[in-house]
């Protein structure tokens, strides 16, 4: 699908979110697809048959399946195989592909949120997802002088024409003005100060912004074993300063980790500088729900301002500790159309 000119994508349902991915998944970027054909049924017959006999609805020999119906309709090469990438995205801003709001969905109200904090001058260390999309869009806004440092092969500053799938994708080398080894990145770069901002995601938080990455349960027998710290570790205790983007539910926002993989603020207070870290660590944390930030005294994450209809009490509910609320809770801004 990568290298199709045009890509037609037939779903069953169009969602809001995925929820929890699985770490097998295989994400599409939407910059892939040209058109959506939206079929109930159209998932069948699937391609393992022998496996799922029970669901798979009898077909006479030669009449097409749901999807080849649609697909083949009169119309369908002019409406959906013709169309290209402006008229998805129009699609997309009229509500298609939105939530309630109808001109953003959740994941694009964290990156705009994101992005915003991001400096001219700044420094980033930048993961894939939703970091890489957030630091972009500050790079093509109001941020154009923004260095941007993916961690492997360490290429710097790329200036991708389109979001990287992977911190191996070639459009990061073909746009960068040099790419270094991942020991010179990581020690003299990052471990010597060098770097601003840090971008980090976790499938754990707690109320001090610890994150795990590690495992879900015990760690000698976990419910889910993760992939693991990677440089996160390492991003964490050396970068200049940390944001966090992340999906806010009581499954990742939780009063006690599994296990630790990146230093947050510890315990809370003065912890991190009584370990010898003397960098600021998460200073904020972009979720679907709000923007935290950390209270001065004890370092614990604090609403600082809420996204547009989103409520109090639906922050609480989202939240596995009694969650901190600042005397003056600001409205977040909703992304601009040319965002």
């Amino acid at each position: 699908m990568l290298g199709a000119k045009r890509s037609v994508v037939t779903v069953e349902e169009v969602v809001e979110s995925f929820g929890p991915l699985s770490p097998n998944a295989v994400i599409l970027p939407r910059w892939v697809v040209t058109a959506l054909a939206v079929v109930p049924g159209g998932a069948h017959p699937p391609t393992p048959t022998a496996t799922t006999s029970a669901t798979t609805p009898s077909t006479r020999p030669g009449t097409p399946s749901p999807a080849t119906a649609i697909l083949s309709a009169p119309g369908c090469r002019r409406t959906c195989c013709r169309a290209g990438p402006r008229r998805f995205a129009d699609h997309a801003e009229k509500g298609g592909l939105s939530h309630d709001r109808k001109r953003y969905t959740a994941n694009e109200m964290m990156t705009v949120a994101a992005a915003r904090a991001l400096r001219n001058d700044d420094v980033c260390f930048v993961g894939i997802g939703l970091p890489s999309a957030a630091c972009n869009l500050a790079r093509l806004t109001h941020a154009p002088g923004i260095t941007l440092i993916y961690e492997s092969p360490a290429p710097s500053p790329p200036r991708p024409n389109v979001l990287p799938l992977s911190i191996g994708d070639g459009e990061l080398c073909e746009t960068a003005l040099t790419t270094v080894s991942v020991p010179e990145m990581f020690r003299y770069w990052l471990q010597g100060g060098r770097i601003t901002v840090g971008f980090l995601s976790a499938a754990q938080i707690d109320r001090f912004a610890n994150l795990n990455t590690t495992v879900i349960g015990p760690y000698d027998k976990p419910k889910t074993r993760l992939p693991g710290g990677g440089g996160a570790p390492e991003i964490a205790t050396a970068c200049g300063k940390i944001f966090i983007v992340m999906s806010q539910s009581r499954r990742s926002f939780v009063e006690r980790l599994d296990f630790i993989t990146s230093l947050g603020h510890g315990e809370g207070g003065d912890h991190r500088q009584r370990l010898g870290v003397t960098t600021k660590g998460p200073t904020r944390l972009v979720t679907d729900l709000a923007i935290f930030e950390p209270d001065p005294d004890s370092r614990e994450m604090t609403v600082t301002s809420l996204h547009p209809g989103v409520t109090h009490q639906a922050v609480r509910d989202a939240t596995g500790w009694p969650v901190r609320f600042a005397a003056g809770v600001a409205d977040t801004a909703p992304p601009p159309p040319t965002s």
